[in-house]
C-alpha cells in the first residue's frame, strides 16, 4: 500500500496510456487475427471460413507479385536513401560556407506535403514531349520515355521519389551521429598519416554503426509500407508493376471489402518486416565503443 502511494503519480499518467494502448493497439490486433478466419463483407453477416483466406494467399499470383514489387522497391530505395543521407550529413558537417542554408534546403522535402511532391514528380516525369525530363533528354537525342507508363521504369521512379522525400531525415540522423564521434580519433588518424578516404572507412563509417542500424530499420519498414506514391501517381499500374503489398492490401480491404483476406496480407507483411529486422539486428545492431 505504501508503495502504491509512493508511485501514485506514475500510475496516474501510466493508466491512461495503457488504456489507449489496449483500445487502439491490442484490441484491433486481436480483432484482425479473428478476421483472417472470417468472410466479413461489411454489409451482411460474417461467416467463419477457417483457413480459406490463408490458402487463397498462397495461390494468389497478384499477392506474390505485390510482394516481389515491394522487395524490388526496397532494393531500389534502402541503400540509396541511406547513402544520400550520409553524403548530405558529411557535406553539412564539413562546415562549408552556407551550411545552415543547405540544412534547410535538404530538409525541405521532409516537411513538404507528399501530395505536392508527388504532383511535382509526376509533372517532371510526364511521359510525353511536354514532360520536363523528356525535354531535357531530347537535348541529347534520347527518345521520349514513358516513365510511369512503362512497367520497367515506374517502380524505379517511385523509389527515387521516396529517396528524395526521406533523405533529409536520414541526413539529420547521420549528422547527429557524426557530431557524437570524438574529435581526438580523427586527430590520431591524421597524425598516423591516414588519408581522408581511409579515415572515413576506418573511423567514421564503423563508428556510425548504431546510426546505420536505426536508419536501416526505419527505411526498411518504410519501404515495405509504401503506399501513397503508388496510390497518387500510378494506381498500382501499369500491369500491376507498382502494386505493392500495402497497396494491394488497401485494394482488397477498402475497395473489394474483403477484410478477412486483407488481414492475412497485413500479417504476412508483419512477418516479412519482422524477419528482415532480425537479420539487420544481427549484422548492424552491434555495440560500438570509442
Amino acid at each position: 500500500m505504501a508503495q502504491l502511494k509512493r508511485n501514485g503519480i506514475i500510475y496516474v499518467f501510466l493508466i491512461p496510456i495503457l488504456i489507449h494502448f489496449i483500445i487502439f493497439q491490442v484490441i484491433p490486433l486481436g480483432f484482425s487475427l479473428v478476421l483472417t478466419f472470417m468472410d466479413w463483407p461489411v454489409i451482411g453477416t460474417p461467416t467463419y471460413i477457417g483457413l480459406e483466406n490463408w490458402q487463397n494467399f498462397f495461390t494468389d499470383k497478384i499477392a506474390w507479385k505485390s510482394i516481389w514489387n515491394t522487395v524490388l522497391f526496397s532494393v531500389y530505395y534502402i541503400i540509396p536513401a541511406m547513402a544520400v543521407g550520409l553524403g548530405l550529413a558529411l557535406l553539412v558537417n564539413s562546415q562549408v560556407k552556407g551550411t545552415n542554408f543547405f540544412k534547410a534546403v535538404y530538409f525541405l522535402p521532409v516537411v513538404t506535403s507528399f501530395v505536392i511532391i508527388s504532383g511535382i514528380w509526376a509533372w517532371m516525369f510526364k511521359g510525353t514531349d511536354y514532360g520536363i525530363i523528356n525535354y531535357v533528354l531530347s537535348w541529347f537525342g534520347i527518345d521520349t520515355q514513358l516513365f510511369f507508363s512503362n512497367s520497367k521504369q515506374a517502380l524505379l521512379l517511385l523509389a527515387g521519389l521516396s529517396v528524395f522525400k526521406v533523405c533529409g531525415s536520414n541526413m539529420v540522423y547521420y549528422f547527429a551521429g557524426l557530431k557524437s564521434i570524438p574529435k581526438h580519433l580523427y586527430e590520431a588518424a591524421r597524425i598516423d598519416g591516414a588519408s581522408s578516404w581511409r579515415i572515413f572507412w576506418k573511423v567514421t563509417f564503423p563508428l556510425l554503426l548504431p546510426i546505420h542500424f536505426y536508419v536501416g530499420i526505419m527505411t526498411t519498414i518504410g519501404s515495405f509500407q509504401v503506399f501513397d506514391s503508388a496510390f497518387l501517381i500510378t494506381g498500382g499500374g501499369p500491369n500491376y508493376a507498382t502494386t505493392t503489398i500495402v497497396y494491394y492490401l488497401y485494394e482488397e480491404g477498402f475497395t473489394g471489402l474483403r477484410f478477412g483476406y486483407a488481414s492475412v496480407l497485413a500479417y504476412m507483411l508483419f512477418f516479412i518486416i519482422f524477419a528482415i529486422s532480425l537479420v539487420q539486428r544481427k549484422y548492424l545492431g552491434k555495440e560500438v565503443t570509442y
